[in-house]
């Protein structure tokens, strides 16, 4: 299967990639992290928090003797060489607090992924065997104080010198292990013009990180800005090609907006494990507050969206591998080849980013809630994951520009002839035209509605469809959650287990309603009148459903969970 085909086609449960296909190799690894995470990372939270970096680089360390940072890298430079899902495993199991996670996902991610995709032999020779073992930070220096989203209007700039270098000026800001990196990725604009990516080294004259920031959250982890002040830079440290530096950018985004959906899973996982936890203590009313209804109800709205999160996720890991069989680092286009599997996939890695950092606060705002005044007080670990999930919506290009992305991209890949969008769409209309809907699958239609919008909407605004941000971001809404559905769907089928085909049954509720309140914003930005209302009938044709006891279905997801234990729970 291919990206974006989740629209035009109907998989089986047995064509995509859930956590119940696990190897042995890939519950090694989980357990390896387990492992290392209570051993090493949970004794020393407090003084993380207290940004000891010595002792967060210490624990790295370790990390990177077990392999937990350098997953995907080839052995010939230290790392493990294991597959994409062994990678996500790892940023799951890193994710229960935030500021340990950003730093290890920076190391693991976009410090080494650049130089492992892009950059010479001699540049991996050099950096990647010694990042592996974290004897070198890394740190990736993208974003501006006057270019965050807009990443290409950025204002550093590096000239060549007459004697070969290129010297550099400028400034980064928000750069993740910023304080503690011994290695940048900057980009910068040659003369002004040419937005390239170069490998700057800490020690090199002129590389200054700024004084740490004051962060609403993630405040053991280190964010700085980091100066450049005239910095010679060898020429044969330019990464990738001169005036390409976007390329390396965006490929590498693609693949952190996916493994932020596992972050955010691991980091949900561990407040709802919290929440159990305090809601079978606490006593009110002479009885524990699990034994309420609207208690239970908010534990089993947190596991519905973890599991859907991570269906979401690792249907999106397995249809990249699937586009890498027979992949080998020993072949001279394999990291060509492994973009070109993740870019295939770039819709679906927004949809993820979006799902993942919003289900994320919602669970962190329900544990709270749970804990009560608890829940407000620094002593109570849900405080601090309240705090530092709020960042996710930004991280990796903002929710609103991958909404804008998500709807963008299909189309885009409709104008370029690789998806049959609009064959879909004409088809669909015939269908509508036809006579009364037939059609009884929740996922079907849900997807239908979307084809149905994308009609509208571009029989309305035609080639100024992308300046409509708002109608482009609910037609994502819709695309979305009709993907998670189908995900969600297809893993409790392949389950066939009780649990999880109850949690399918409550999200698709929940999803759909989602799905029509978008649609019917969207139909009513694009026409009105008698055709407004022709547009309003068809959706409730494909709209249309019985309704599910969503509230008993809750009851017993939440009563599996409290009898389930809080350390045995997975969704």
């Amino acid at each position: 299967m291919r990206g974006g085909f989740f629209l035009l086609e109907t998989p089986k449960p047995q064509d995509i990639f859930t956590p119940e296909d696990f190897t042995e190799e890939h519950k090694a690894i989980a357990k390896t992290t387990e492992e290392f995470w209570n051993r090493e990372v949970a004794p020393h939270l407090g003084e993380i928090q207290q940004q000891n970096f010595d002792l967060l680089k210490g624990v790295l360390r370790k990390s990177a003797g077990l392999g937990l940072t350098a997953v995907l890298l080839p052995e010939k430079y230290g790392g493990m060489e294991l597959d994409l899902v062994s990678s996500m495993i790892v940023s799951a199991g890193v994710a229960r607090d935030g500021s340990y996670a950003t730093s290890h996902g920076a190391q693991m991610g976009i410090g080494m992924l650049p130089i492992l995709l892009f950059g010479t032999e001699p540049q991996k020779q050099k950096y990647l065997p010694r990042l592996a073992s974290a004897e070198l930070i890394a740190a990736y220096a993208l974003t501006e104080p006057h270019a965050g989203s807009d990443a290409l209007a950025a204002r550093t700039r590096a000239d060549l010198s007459s004697d070969g270098h290129y010297v550099l000026n400028g400034q980064k800001m928000w750069i993740t292990n910023g304080g503690i990196a011994d290695v940048y990725t900057v980009f910068a604009k040659i003369g002004g013009e040419k937005f390239t990516a170069f490998l700057v080294e800490r020690s090199w004259p002129g590389v200054s990180p700024g004084a740490e920031e004051h962060k609403m959250g993630l405040k053991g982890s280190s964010t700085t800005a980091v100066y450049f002040d005239n910095v010679k830079v060898p020429a044969e440290n330019v990464l990738g090609e001169i005036g390409r530096g976007h390329i390396i950018a965006f490929n590498i985004l693609n693949i952190g907006r996916l493994k932020l959906g596992l972050f955010a899973h691991g980091g949900a996982r561990q407040v709802l494990r919290d929440s159990i936890r305090y809601a079978k203590e606490r006593k009110a009313f002479g009885k524990s507050i699990a034994e309420f209804g609207l208690i239970q109800e908010k534990l089993a709205g947190m596991a519905v969206r973890i599991y859907a999160n991570e269906s979401m996720a690792y249907r999106v890991a397995g249809g990249i591998e699937s586009q890498l069989a027979g992949f080998s680092w020993d072949a001279p286009d394999a990291a060509e080849t492994l973009l070109k599997a993740v870019e295939e996939y770039a819709t679906e890695c927004s949809f993820v980013k979006i799902f993942a950092s919003e289900m994320l606060d919602y669970v962190v705002d329900e544990g709270v809630q749970i804990h009560g005044g608890y829940g407000y007080h620094q002593d109570y670990s849900v405080e601090r994951a309240y705090r530092d999930s709020r960042i996710n919506r930004i991280f990796e290009g903002t929710n609103e520009i991958n909404r804008l992305l998500a709807a963008g991209m299909l189309l885009k890949r409709a104008q370029r002839g690789t998806l049959p969008l609009v064959a879909a769409v004409k088809n669909l209309q015939a269908e509508i035209l036809g006579g009364p809907q037939t059609e009884t699958n929740a996922i079907s239609n849900a997807k239908k509605i979307g084809l149905f919008l994308v009609g509208v909407a571009y029989e309305r605004f035609r080639d100024k469809l992308e300046d409509q941000q708002e109608v482009l971001a609910r037609i994502t809404d819709v695309l979305m959650n009709a993907y998670a559905m189908e995900s969600v769907s297809l893993r409790a089928a392949k389950a066939a287990q009780e649990n999880a085909c109850d949690m399918a049954a409550v999200f698709a509720a929940d999803a759909m309603d989602t799905i029509e309140s978008a649609a019917r914003a969207v139909l009513a930005a694009c026409s009105e009148g008698d055709p407004l209302r022709t547009n309003l009938a068809v959706l409730r044709r494909f709209a249309r459903r019985d309704p599910v006891d969503c509230i008993g279905l809750r009851r017993k997801i939440s009563r599996r969970l409290l009898d389930l234990g809080d350390h045995d729970f997975r969704p």
